[in-house]
């Protein structure tokens, strides 16, 4: 079962330099465990399914400081498509670190909004990477659905396969590269608090019941799910 505590980073009246230290050791940790990889390939897919265009604008939303967008960049690059991403984050930390990091790059900018705020058909994909798992499971159907009013095309979720031996790995690395406190607390409680294939295939159905929207999900290297859901 799904754990329900909560993690510090849901905890936006708190935050500071000891957040911003959090996001730069989450990017090496997202590193580590290949967390762009699904979001990617979810991408390529969906842009296929599309019709391949040459111009796309990508949503990553719950995206911290926007490490894996520096891969989507990469794949637009190689398939020379036009992108726009858009990074969406609640904390001013996050998006600060964000315009950091692509202070040089045009085709990025950073958003401080809730995914509840936005508008409908903002983007043309919209992504998220270990944001889902922040949800209860009363509510993740309405963020989903709130996804899918915010694109045209689709969208790709990433999520981590609760298991003791992803818990135990990330329980590790989130000790041996860092000891800020968000880091050794919510590292391990993320794992806790993330899927297996049977809490999927509830919400698959449940999004099909109310939406007649189809849920695809596949387990990826290192301990993730990748999810799809397409307007196709």
């Amino acid at each position: 079962m799904r754990s329900v505590k909560e993690e510090y980073m849901d905890d936006f009246s708190t935050g500071g330099d000891e957040l911003t230290e959090a996001l730069r050791h989450l990017r090496r940790l997202n590193r580590i465990f290949g967390a762009a990889g699904p979001v990617v390939s979810g991408i390529h897919r969906l842009w296929l399914r599309s019709g391949r265009p040459k111009e796309l604008h990508v949503m990553d939303i719950g995206a911290g400081s926007g490490e894996i967008n520096r891969q989507i960049l990469r794949w637009a690059d190689r398939n020379e498509i036009k992108l726009r991403l858009t990074l969406v984050d609640m904390t001013e930390e996050a998006c600060a670190e964000a315009r950091l990091i692509f202070k040089d790059e045009p085709r990025v900018r950073a958003l401080r909004c809730n995914l509840f705020d936005i508008q409908e058909k903002a983007a043309d994909v919209v992504v998220s990477s270990q944001f889902l798992h922040h949800f209860s499971d009363e509510r993740l159907p309405d963020v989903m659905c709130q996804m899918m009013r915010c694109c045209r095309y689709g969208i790709v979720v990433s999520d981590i396969h609760r298991h003791w031996i992803s818990w135990s790995a990330v329980w590790l690395m989130a000790h041996l590269v860092s000891s800020n406190r968000y880091i050794r607390h919510d590292g391990p409680l993320s794992v806790a608090k993330g899927f297996q294939a049977g809490d999927w295939q509830r919400l698959k159905q449940t999004l099909l019941e109310r939406s007649g929207y189809d849920l695809v999900y596949a387990w990826k290297p290192l301990f993730r799910y990748r999810v799809i859901v397409s307007k196709e």
